[in-house]
């Protein structure tokens, strides 16, 4: 087969983010394409065997991957509530492999997960194309570890490790291989090295062994030619963390973060946190509003300035980054977006806050918005959003997503010597001893003098300021003067970014458009379609050729993950165009089958 799709899912408890993880890595270093979709549930920990606990990862890989698929070839389910979520959501084919821990249903385990039977696969109605593979992985695995010396709490928490080491074997995985990667894993845990090896090990031996009655599954030979380099399988919150550090390092500025752990951008925080040796600063801020604020006096004190948050948290830090507009102070927000409104679906994906993001403060209060659009381009957007942010003195927001933040992707590491220069605004050394705030370069971007700059001191302010003194003005007409001086500053900046491109057949009458993390979706649907595809990156300002691209198709569709944000916003700047609009907003990236249904029409 050219492309695989594997869902493991069982408790919160299971360990199905690690097994998945795990395997994920293990098919990137084999020279697999990989996209993942961790799903988990917004409870610190539900009720063992019961639907909402119900924890998924599910991944693709082979080559040309775009999705982690629309529905599974391969499904683990450890329990009879992981098996009850999968079935009723539709997340496996009607030919797929089914492997089912008998061990994990009982008739209490059918209880807790509400079947109103003793038969579990009648009561679903799976249908008998479905190959149902029963393994008692509890009894095997208490088997395999007896002698171990563990606990029996410890024992049954590696249940997926026997369930991982099966799954290698269906797939021909290489045993050392997932071994080295097993070792890393455990490395600050030694004593759990050996039987979680063991176990795996055991797991493999088993479906080779009794050959389960299924067949093996290989996977062709990835034969699209890649870049020479080091390749790694990266999430996108690390990849975002890592182009910051790569930003700063290229900038020649230290990095700071202010930020609050919030669902789901921490783990950004938390991988910054951890990089001392790279000289980054780290504040966990008592709330939002905290951490944006140390930021922004970070950024008046000259470092790269950062703060991470996702939804709520933006509208929270909604003033402060007006205020960093108004003093034109060089600031990095990524907003890593996740299902609202308030707390809503804090583990789930979402694109509904595009329009809090371009218009989301007071005033007339331009700033620069971009998108990412895969896990591993997290890293060169987050490195783009500084270097705009350096070279044009403003706040720039990054949305990434729930689907790419957690989601991974097979990833070149670049050389530092590779990516684009960044030339941080500096102060002409002929102002020095009369610098004026208010002065300005060929761009209109203004100077950026920071303490510590003997003969540059001045004063820097949230209130309007004097066009030509840089004091305090309450002046009508300079306070118009001033607006549109800061929104000539953000339009200025398309003469930097790229054009946009047609991907796909850019002969088709017919393209579908959209913004961020839906690339994977909508290429794959495009492809399906033999229509075009454009995918926007640069959302304030759009490229310069948007209108020029979009106007030579007679249908426009644009798919987001919201009820139309990007829509109406492109029918704002280009009224003459004539837009039609496809959306889900159930918290789950698109399923490609379901945009392909509703262009066909």
């Amino acid at each position: 087969m050219k492309n695989i799709v594997v869902r493991f899912c069982g408790d919160s408890g299971d360990g199905m983010q690690l097994t998945g993880n795990l395997f994920s890595s293990l098919s990137a270093i084999l020279g697999n394409e990989i996209s993942t979709l961790p799903d988990f549930p917004a409870e610190i920990r539900a009720p063992q065997g019961t639907l909402g606990g119900v924890s998924g990862f599910q991944v693709q890989l082979g080559a040309g991957v775009y999705t982690p698929g629309d529905k599974a070839d391969v499904i683990v389910a450890m329990n009879a509530a992981a098996l009850k979520v999968c079935t009723i959501n539709k997340h496996y084919h009607d030919h797929a492999i089914v492997i089912v821990d008998t061990d994990a249903m009982t008739e209490k385990d059918l209880e807790k997960a509400q079947y109103t039977t003793d038969n579990p696969f009648t009561e679903l109605a799976i249908p008998e194309s479905v190959q149902i593979v029963p393994v008692a992985l509890t009894t095997l695995t208490k088997e395999s570890l007896k002698e171990s010396g563990l606990d029996n709490k410890s024992i049954l928490k590696s249940r997926n490790m026997f369930a991982l080491g099966l799954i290698c074997w269906l797939f021909d995985q290489p045993m050392d291989e997932a071994i080295h990667l097993l070792e890393d894993k455990f490395k600050k845990k030694p004593a759990l090295i050996a039987p979680n090896t063991k176990v795996m090990v055991d797991g493999y031996n088993y479906g080779q062994n009794l050959a389960l009655s299924i067949r093996q599954i290989h996977l062709e030979a990835n034969q699209q030619p890649k870049e020479s380099g080091r390749y790694t399988s990266i999430a996108g919150n690390k990849s975002t963390a890592w182009g910051l550090i790569a930003a700063a390092e290229k900038a020649g500025k230290h990095l700071f973060l202010g930020s609050y752990p919030i669902t789901p951008a921490t783990d950004i925080l938390h991988e910054l946190a951890g990089r001392k040796d790279m000289n980054v600063m780290a504040i966990q801020a008592e709330d939002e509003i905290a951490g944006v604020c140390t930021a922004i006096g970070a950024a008046f004190a000259g470092d790269l300035a950062c703060t991470t948050t996702s939804g709520p948290g933006l509208s929270l830090k909604s003033e402060a980054i007006g205020l960093a507009v108004m003093a034109e102070l060089p600031l990095v927000v990524v907003d890593v977006q996740r299902g609202g409104p308030s707390t809503g679906l804090p583990t789930k994906t979402e694109q509904t806050d595009l329009l809090q993001a371009l218009y989301g403060r007071n005033g007339e209060c331009p700033a620069v918005v971009l998108a990412a659009s895969s896990s591993a381009n997290c890293f060169d957007f987050a490195y783009e959003a500084c270097k705009i942010a350096l070279e044009n003195m403003t706040p720039v927001i990054l949305l990434t997503d729930t689907y790419l933040a957690n989601g991974t992707a097979l990833w070149r590491i670049p050389k530092l010597a590779e990516l684009p220069a960044i030339k941080p605004q500096s102060v002409p050394k002929e102002l020095k001893g009369h610098f004026n705030p208010a002065l300005r370069d060929e761009r209109g971007v203004r100077y950026w003098a920071y303490p510590g700059m003997e003969g540059y001191e001045h004063r820097n302010i949230g209130l309007e300021r004097d066009a030509d003194k840089g004091t305090i003005s309450t002046n009508p007409a300079n306070h118009e003067k001033m607006v549109l001086a800061r929104k000539h500053k953000i339009a200025q900046i398309a003469n930097q970014i790229p054009d946009v491109q047609v991907q796909a057949n850019a002969a088709s009458d017919t393209v579908l458009v959209g913004w961020g993390s839906t690339e994977g979706h909508l290429h794959a649907a495009a492809d399906t379609l033999n229509c075009a595809l454009v995918q926007f990156n640069y959302i304030c300002p759009l490229p310069k050729n948007t209108h020029e691209v979009l106007r030579q198709f007679k249908r426009i569709i644009v798919c987001e993950l919201n009820t139309g944000q990007f829509a109406a916003y492109l029918r704002a700047q280009f009224p003459d165009l004539n837009i039609e609009q496809y959306n889900e907003i159930m918290g789950q990236p698109f399923a490609v089958e379901r945009i392909v249904e509703y262009a066909s029409k």
